[in-house]
C-alpha cells in the first residue's frame, strides 16, 4: 500500500475511478513495501520475501493434515499467495502495482495481494494467540516430532 497523496515518495498516480463514495480505483506505482515504506529497497524486500515464503513453506509442512490445523494450512498458503504476487510484481516491473484506495477512511493504496497478507497475519496471529494451545504449537518445533510425555525407562 501507499498514500493517496504521494507524501511519502517513490509513488506514480495515474488515473482515478471513483466505485461509489468509499472506494476509488487509483493506478501507482510503489517502489516500496506497505503504507509506503522501504522506498527503492527492492533487493532487500525479494530477499525478505523469500526467507518469510521459506518460514511459511516450514509451517505448512509441519502442520498436519487433520480438520483441527486446516485454518493454519489454509491462512498460510493465503499469506504465501499475496507475498509471491507482491513479490512477482517486484520482479517483473521492479515495483508493486496498487490501485485500491478506500477513500471513506483515507487509507493508503493497496492492492489485492495486501489484503490476503493483512487479512491472513491477522487470521494467524489470533489463531495462535487465542485458538490454539501451546502443545498444538509444538508441531512447529526445531529437531522432529514432540516428545513424549511418558518415561521409556
Amino acid at each position: 500500500g501507499h498514500r493517496h497523496e504521494g507524501r511519502d515518495g517513490g509513488g506514480q498516480h495515474g488515473r482515478a475511478r471513483e466505485l461509489g463514495d468509499f472506494f476509488v480505483l487509483r493506478y501507482l506505482k510503489n517502489y516500496g513495501a506497505a503504507f509506503g515504506i522501504l522506498q527503492n529497497k527492492q533487493i532487500f524486500l525479494i530477499l525478505l520475501t523469500a526467507v518469510i515464503l521459506v518460514m511459511i513453506l516450514y509451517v505448512y509442512i509441519k502442520t498436519p493434515d487433520t480438520p483441527h490445523y486446516r485454518l493454519i494450512r489454509i491462512f498460510s498458503i493465503m499469506l504465501a499467495a499475496g507475498a509471491m504476487g507482491n513479490m512477482y510484481d517486484r520482479f517483473a516491473h521492479r515495483y508493486v502495482i496498487d490501485f485500491l484506495y478506500a477513500k471513506v477512511i483515507d487509507f493508503p493504496i493497496f492492492n489485492v495481494a495486501d489484503c490476503y497478507v493483512v487479512v491472513s497475519a491477522v487470521v494467524l496471529a489470533m489463531l495462535i494467540g487465542f485458538y490454539y494451545q501451546e502443545e498444538d504449537m509444538a508441531v512447529y518445533k526445531f529437531g522432529g516430532k514432540k516428545e513424549k510425555e511418558s518415561s521409556s525407562l
